[in-house]
């Protein structure tokens, strides 16, 4: 077996707990996630999903379980954990190559070496010759970019990424999951990436984590490493890649219709 990146052992998380209506968001959650594994994490709205994701990057305390990164406990966030969010949260004041050299200056990174530093990761998501431009004057797929460039750059071990693609169009969206397969080969980093997109998913992802309705914890665990092509054809367009998705989807959905059943 590879080693285990990230484990979680019996993670559950209850909001409000001292209350008369606590909220069970997670129940006892155990998970292994592999060094350079890209992991996707699908389930229904309201499902846990993204706590699951702080808890991880240590922004959230889970209210019981273990959570471990190379088998120490995760007490707090920290750098060897970076967060990508669905909204850029990047500084309307900086330009792209200030807001990217802002999280090496952060890191304690020296003066001189954060320049050059920024500049490779401005070329490794393709944004040459817009080091000057600030937030405004970019698309959203063009400030995606940016704040993946900006994760990257302080070198984390672990990038956690929620619904990093949700506000952007179709076709952006497209292309962006492209270049991130294209950055994750190059860079081999743990990715753990939650997403509603079922198909983003199985496109993405080595392995595929289905959580139940709330309270979540973990439904099914598929893979979804599949061969790039199939007779000559693109991923997308392979008999697997169907199967697969279509697997995904009817799971998904079971967990949607049982959370639409409890509201009743």
């Amino acid at each position: 077996m590879d080693k285990i990146k990230i484990e979680l052992q019996g993670v559950s998380m209850v909001y409000n707990r001292d209350s008369s209506k606590p909220v069970y968001a997670i129940h006892d959650f155990n998970l292994k996630v592999e060094e350079k594994e890209f992991l996707a994490i699908v389930g229904p709205s309201g499902c846990g999903k993204s706590t699951l994701l702080y808890i991880i990057g240590g922004f959230l305390s889970a209210t019981s379980g273990n959570i471990l990164m190379n088998n120490v406990p995760i007490t707090a966030p920290g750098p060897d954990r970076g967060i990508v969010f669905q909204h850029f949260a990047l500084f309307p004041w900086k330009t792209v190559k200030g807001n990217i050299m802002f999280s090496l200056e952060e890191k304690g990174i020296p003066k001189k070496e954060r320049p050059k530093i920024a500049q490779h990761y401005i070329e490794l998501v393709h944004l040459k010759g817009f080091e000057d431009s600030y937030p405004n004057q970019l698309s959203g797929g063009m400030k995606q970019r940016v704040a993946l460039a900006r994760t990257l750059a302080f070198n984390p071990e672990i990038l956690l990424m929620d619904e990093p693609f949700g506000a952007l169009d179709a076709q952006t969206r497209a292309s962006m999951q492209d270049e991130l397969l294209q950055i994750y080969a190059r860079e081999k980093k743990t990715v753990i990436f939650v997403t509603h997109e079922v198909r983003e998913a199985v496109y993405l992802a080595d392995r595929v984590v289905i959580m139940s309705a709330r309270p979540g914890t973990v439904k099914e665990m598929i893979e979804t490493k599949l061969l790039p092509s199939e007779n000559g054809k693109k991923v997308v367009e392979c008999s697997a890649f169907f199967e697969k998705t279509n697997h995904v989807w009817l799971s998904v959905r079971e967990e949607v219709m049982k959370s639409i059943e409890d509201r009743r």
